[in-house]
């Protein structure tokens, strides 16, 4: 199973504090760029959704919107957006075969390890209908470790998640990269990869 406990305890008692953080996401220019690509009434999946902000500024465009979660406290927020359903789901739960215009997994999978990466890609592929969107968030860099407050974290490299979105069968396309300071106030390198089904 993919969902690290340790990780999914931090995340529920920090709950609160994460949804604080990722409260305004009016300027996220990935969102708008994902969000523009969709067609009318899409249905997408926001994988690892947290306290739902990005599923909700979707359900606010009228788009059919799943959100999943393994932390029951990001659920319930999640859950309180207008238009969106959430449930708790960890990642190898993910099933179905041509559901979804887009998938958002934005910084969901960096909480995967590494060996399991290639199976939930697959799935997801396989949730993704023809020509559908992945929007993928990793945090860059190399090995598997965990933060200063306990999360594990997967580090790729962007060529190496660019092989790995290729294998899965997507198309990667354009990428932006950048640094932030995260929940454990600690700044990382990231990237972000657009990929088409």
């Amino acid at each position: 199973m993919s969902a690290d406990a340790e990780t999914l305890v931090v995340y529920a008692a920090k709950a609160r504090d994460y949804a604080e953080m990722t409260a305004d996401l009016s300027g996220d220019r990935h969102l708008a760029a994902f969000i523009a690509a969709m067609p009318e009434s899409a249905r997408v999946l926001d994988l690892g959704c947290g306290p739902g902000r990005a599923a909700g500024q979707m359900a606010d465009r009228a788009m059919i919107v799943d959100a999943v979660d393994a932390v029951p406290e990001m659920v319930d927020m999640a859950a309180a957006h207008p238009g969106v359903t959430a449930w708790q789901a960890d990642f190898d739960e993910i099933g179905g075969v041509d559901i979804y215009d887009g998938i958002w997994a934005n910084f969901s999978l960096v909480h995967a390890p590494r060996a399991d990466l290639p199976r939930h890609l697959a799935a997801l592929k396989a949730a993704l209908k023809a020509g559908g969107l992945l929007h993928v968030g990793m945090k860059t860099g190399t090995g598997e470790t965990r933060d200063a407050l306990g999360r594990l974290y997967t580090y790729v490299t962007e060529a190496e998640l660019r092989a790995l979105l290729a294998e899965a069968g997507f198309r990667p396309a354009q990428s932006w990269t950048g640094r932030d300071i995260g929940l454990d106030g600690t700044p990382a390198d990231w990237v972000v990869i657009h990929s088409h089904g």
